[in-house]
């Protein structure tokens, strides 16, 4: 931003070309993709005190060709500031280190999933995440890393892996009225998941609601 400021006040051989780099388009949205997609995110948001968490708008990666875009259900970059953005821009704020897709009816074909691939072997994230809820038990989450500058299909044993950008873990599990939701664990068995701030809301009010009631049959032990 100091640079764009500054540059303005100096003399250049022609006038600025501006490019469109669109922040919004209409593409249709399934319910069931839109509650994992917001599910997913608000359990992102659990790290925005240490990372910029983005859900469903465009990454853009070419400062000369607004065509090299995507727009994962979820994506993060570390050591960013959360703070709101209309689109992303790497060459302002730096490629994100993860990002999630929920594969839609568009994505099945099996050349477009191929292309989207290609796309974010581009971006260069380190770590992309799919979500299918529509496999089979076993075969619903699947997971690339990026090793020596090459994006490589990790193995997957059943519906948990781990999530190598944030320490944490992948797990497949009912959520959000679906059978099958992209949650976030602090154990590889998928015990302690990470949260949502409403789920962690309610979990404390239960733990306060809890003790008040021992309390209380403490003092009527006590009494009696």
């Amino acid at each position: 931003m100091q640079h764009a400021v500054q540059a303005r006040r100096l003399r250049h051989v022609r006038a600025p070309s501006p490019l469109h780099f669109p922040e919004e388009a209409l593409v249709p949205e399934t319910k069931r993709h839109l509650e994992l997609r917001t599910l997913l995110y608000f359990v992102l948001k659990a790290y925005s005190d240490r990372a910029a968490i983005g859900s469903d708008q465009f990454v853009y990666w070419s400062a000369s060709d607004p065509s090299r875009c995507l727009a994962p259900d979820a994506f993060v970059r570390l050591g960013t500031p959360d703070t709101p953005f209309g689109s992303w821009k790497t060459w302002e704020r730096g490629a994100p280190e993860l990002a999630v897709e929920i594969v839609s009816d568009h994505d099945a074909d099996p050349r477009t999933w191929a292309e989207k691939l290609s796309k974010y072997h581009e971006l260069g994230v380190l770590e992309l995440v799919a979500l299918d809820p529509e496999a089979a038990p076993g075969q619903r989450l699947r997971v690339w890393d990026r090793i020596d500058d090459d994006l490589v299909e990790r193995v997957v044993e059943g519906e948990r892996s781990p999530c190598t950008v944030l320490d944490l873990h992948w797990v497949v599990v009912p959520a959000a009225g679906q059978p099958a939701a992209l949650r976030l664990a602090r154990t590889p068995d998928g015990a302690e998941l990470v949260l949502t701030p409403e789920e962690a809301e309610h979990a404390a009010r239960a733990s306060a609601e809890r003790r008040i009631a021992e309390l209380e049959a403490e003092l009527r032990r006590r009494g009696g």
